[in-house]
């Protein structure tokens, strides 16, 4: 009897049970192409998913009609009903021409790449081959993309060439993540706003013809007291590369700066790899300060470099110990010298690719030199909704893990693009200073444009090389009418999967370079320094001399990095001089 009503109770609840059924299809665009990272979402429950690196998804659901939502940067929206027992194949159509303008303009200066292709490797440190951006005709394209990021990287990789009297490799010049460094023009958004922008019309000092529109970019400061709780992983390569004073024993260091400042309600968990991969430290309450800092002095460097097997060991972690709402976080530290696994950009790129749909962010520090991977390194924090920081020396391991510890490590906006748009009447053409893309991304048809995460309180400023057209005429556009440019700035929310964008307008209002602020000023500096580095063609006209007196007249007496960068520049300058007269010398 027993018996019978336990099998009549089990018939009972396994009838009542939800169906499963199993949604699969594909997503691609107009020309047949697979895109992947397409945001699914399904009404049933309220859940979104992503479609795979061939555009495929499979999504389970309790049922068999049901209807999904596609959304993907730079197409249109797609809402469609489904039946589970029915293949969807899903084409997404361009949201409007101008949409994909980056990545056209950029594959139309591809008659400039033949002169880059050995810029790739300087001694056995690599670095990722840019193809410097072109002017493009505002009336033909008035409108361009590109992702903001928070990476600070390239100065401090400059500032060591330059430091050891070396000439910096040229595809190690990042403009954008120069300006970064220094946070400039920061204005603290208004109550409940997210970013603040504003915008500056000026003279151009390397071309009398040409002006420059600056477009400065802050995001809110959070109350560190206040933000969610932590869940941070270090990763940090002990191999025998890092066997040297200014990798592991640097790095080491600046953990243990950063551990003193964390909150008690903070996780930690230490992954090593070296030899092999091994959790070094379990999770550890951030009250435990010596126990943490005791474990990061005890690591040493042996051993090979498996870094695939780390970072899946480290994410594997990071998904067991996360916690919903707060801030969960992988800091990986390395030279980047990976050299077990996957290695190749591109396969780490796929996994890390994979990876970031967990909610888990990736912040990378590089150290070293000699064997310096800045291409691996920049391309998994790229790639890990996350930011990319050079430690040359223990003041930049405080600089990034102390003073700016919330920029580094606490998020404000995710998936951070800035769409600009020209008034054709009165910009004849434009050019965006840095963000340069990589060459085999211009080559790459498939290849989409893709945000970057902003921490808190980051100041960004993006510059742009303008030639005003001859007359300034009534263009018929409301949006614009006699206004320089319109900029929509497109992001997500932490833990928020809905778009949301923020609208300016640049308007005309010029100024003679003298009268700008000295933060503009400075930023002009940093751009002329990298524009000279890079031997760009568009810098002719410029001079160190030039540099240097813009940087003297607008430095901050009381702001150590700027008054640092006087010295680096007469640095340079000595360097580059001497360079110049020994190619003079050699040709006669």
């Amino acid at each position: 009897m027993q018996k019978l009503l336990l099998t009549t109770l089990f018939l009972i609840l396994y009838f009542n049970l939800p169906a499963q059924y199993y949604i699969r299809g594909e997503v691609k665009n107009e020309k047949n192409e697979p895109l992947q990272n397409v945001k699914i979402y399904l009404h049933s429950n309220r859940l979104l998913y992503f479609s795979g690196n061939t555009g495929g998804f499979g999504i389970l659901t309790s049922k068999f009609f049901d209807s999904l939502t596609f959304n993907a940067d730079g197409y249109e929206p797609k809402s469609i009903s489904v039946k589970a027992d029915t293949y969807q194949e899903v084409n997404l159509k361009l949201l409007f021409p101008n949409t994909t303008l980056q990545k056209q303009t950029l594959i139309s200066i591809s008659g400039g790449m033949d002169n880059n292709d050995d810029r790739n490797a300087f001694g056995n440190e690599s670095y990722s081959n840019l193809i410097e951006n072109n002017f493009i005709k505002a009336d033909k394209f008035p409108a361009t993309e590109f992702s903001l990021r928070v990476d600070k990287a390239s100065y401090t990789n400059i500032r060591r060439f330059i430091n050891q009297k070396t000439t910096v490799p040229v595809d190690a010049v990042r403009i954008e993540e120069m300006l970064n460094y220094f946070n400039l023009n920061y204005k603290e958004p208004g109550e409940n706003k997210t970013f603040n922008i504003e915008s500056q019309v000026t003279s151009c000092p390397w071309n009398n013809n040409h002006q420059l529109l600056f477009i400065n970019v802050s995001a809110k400061k959070l109350n560190f007291d206040k933000v969610p709780p932590g869940n941070f992983v270090f990763l940090i390569d002990v191999s025998g590369s890092m066997d040297l004073p200014n990798r592991l024993p640097l790095l080491k260091t600046s953990f243990q700066s950063l551990v003193k400042n964390l909150r008690d309600k903070d996780t930690i968990s230490i992954v090593t790899y070296g030899g092999s991969v091994g959790i070094w430290l379990p999770p550890t309450s951030g009250a435990e300060k010596q126990k943490i800092i005791k474990a990061i002095e005890e690591l040493n460097a042996a051993g090979d470099t498996p870094g695939e097997a780390a970072l899946r060991a480290a994410y594997k972690l990071a998904k067991n110990t996360f916690i919903e709402g707060g801030n969960n976080r992988i800091i990986l530290a390395t030279d980047g010298d990976f050299n077990v696994g996957q290695t190749t950009e591109k396969e780490l790129e796929e996994l890390i690719t994979k990876e970031r749909q967990s909610g888990i962010y990736l912040t990378c520090l590089g150290v070293g030199m000699g064997n310096y991977k800045d291409s691996k390194i920049e391309a998994l924090a790229k790639r890990g909704n996350g930011n990319f920081a050079y430690l040359d020396d223990i003041k930049e391991g405080e600089k990034i893990l102390v003073k700016e510890l919330t920029q580094t490590l606490y998020t404000v906006a995710n998936d951070v693009s800035m769409n600009v748009r020209f008034n054709p009447e009165m910009v004849k053409d434009y050019r965006l200073l840095g963000y340069d893309n990589k060459k085999n991304v211009i080559t790459d048809s498939s290849s989409t444009l893709e945000g970057g995460e902003i921490g808190s309180a980051s100041g960004i400023t993006a510059i742009f090389e303008i030639i005003p057209t001859e007359d300034n005429l009534y263009y018929d556009d409301p949006f614009l009418q006699d206004d320089i440019a319109a900029v929509k700035l497109s992001f997500r929310l932490p833990n928020d999967s809905t778009r949301q964008y923020y609208e300016y307008i640049c308007t005309d209002n010029y100024k003679d370079f003298k009268n700008i602020p000295p933060d503009l000023k400075f930023a002009t500096s940093l751009t002329m320094f990298s524009l000279l580095l890079r031997g760009s063609k568009y810098a002719s006209f410029a001079s160190w001399n030039d540099v240097e007196k813009i940087a003297k007249e607008s430095a901050n007496a009381d702001n150590y990095l700027q008054n640092e960068f006087l010295t680096i520049v007469d640095n340079a300058k000595k360097l580059y001089s001497k360079k110049s007269k020994k190619k003079i010398a050699g040709k006669y």
